[in-house]
């Protein structure tokens, strides 16, 4: 069974499972599990390790409209480093406080490779699922994509400082929030662009037309990238950026982008079921990352 299908299994089962986070009362829990193999190459600082686990709970929270509350996290590793153990604090922490949330500890364990479980709370009074897409609506994202895709190139090519800085996104918990009460669906875009638009379009029941001169790609990305096809790759297909990906109604979608504090970019329209999700015309892969390969 594929990561997929297990969570379409979860689903199936568990009332709250679906969005990015379970919805429990006026709060939304989320919970994470970042390994050294997959997630944090060569070069990664522990800094950096920490912001980028917790960020990715938080994400969650952002993509449900909700206000970060704390955030916790279980560092796992086969010895513990005091300078590593603190940086690692330090980077969670500061990213808590990027969003107005806070860091309020977690757990250690000793594990043969770096391991980091996270967990992150959130509240709002009307969380934004994924399924109040409808056709007619606007398809937007926050920020830039590619980030994280031209990061691991950097990774690779030994531009630790670079790759680092770009690994550190921030989370959009203030324009998840002003998007709340905004959009009719949302969700982060963790598992990539192209992925997210289509468990949007399962979600709500409806297809999307996307248009590729319209995605906001990373500046990163054009520097690493070799060609337009791997343009296409890093910024649509990688994943790992952490944006949110929502539909808004037409009517509201210049409000909607002086509300949000990063730039909101309308990269397409909602359409019904039967006309698919596709990329300037031509169907759009239902491809991205998936948590376990080696990325």
């Amino acid at each position: 069974m594929d990561e997929r299908r297990a969570l379409d299994l979860l689903a199936a089962n568990l009332d709250a499972a679906g969005d990015d986070a379970a919805v429990v009362g006026s709060q939304v829990l989320t919970t994470d599990m970042l390994h050294e193999r997959t997630d944090f190459p060569a070069g990664t600082t522990r800094y950096t390790a920490g912001w980028r686990a917790v960020g990715a709970s938080l994400s969650d929270v952002a993509a449900m409209g909700a206000e970060a509350t704390a955030a916790v996290a279980a560092y796992a590793a086969p010895s513990f480093d005091e300078a590593e153990l603190d940086a690692f604090v330090r980077g969670a922490r500061d990213v808590c406080e990027a969003v107005d949330g806070a860091y309020v500890g977690g757990d250690l364990d000793r594990h043969d490779e770096f391991t980091v479980a996270t967990t992150a709370l959130g509240e709002t009074p009307a969380p934004v699922r994924r399924s109040g897409a409808r056709p007619g609506d606007a398809l937007c994202v926050t920020g830039t994509l590619g980030r994280s895709g031209a990061a691991l190139r950097l990774f690779r090519d030994g531009d630790t400082e670079a790759a680092n800085d770009l690994f550190r996104f921030t989370p959009r918990v203030a324009d998840g929030v002003a998007l709340r009460g905004r959009a009719t669906a949302m969700m982060d875009s963790s598992d990539g662009l192209a992925r997210s638009i289509h468990q949007l379009a399962a979600a709500s029941g409806c297809g999307f037309a996307v248009s590729a001169g319209r995605l906001p790609v990373d500046s990163a990305v054009e520097k690493v990238a070799r060609d337009a096809t791997e343009r296409r790759e890093l910024s649509t297909f990688f994943g790992e950026d952490f944006e949110l990906v929502c539909t808004v109604p037409p009517a509201v979608v210049d409000e909607a982008k002086a509300a949000c504090p990063t730039t909101l970019t309308q990269v397409g329209e909602a359409r019904p079921a039967d006309a698919g999700v596709t990329l300037d015309g031509d169907p759009l892969p239902d491809r991205g990352y998936t948590h376990g390969d080696d990325g």
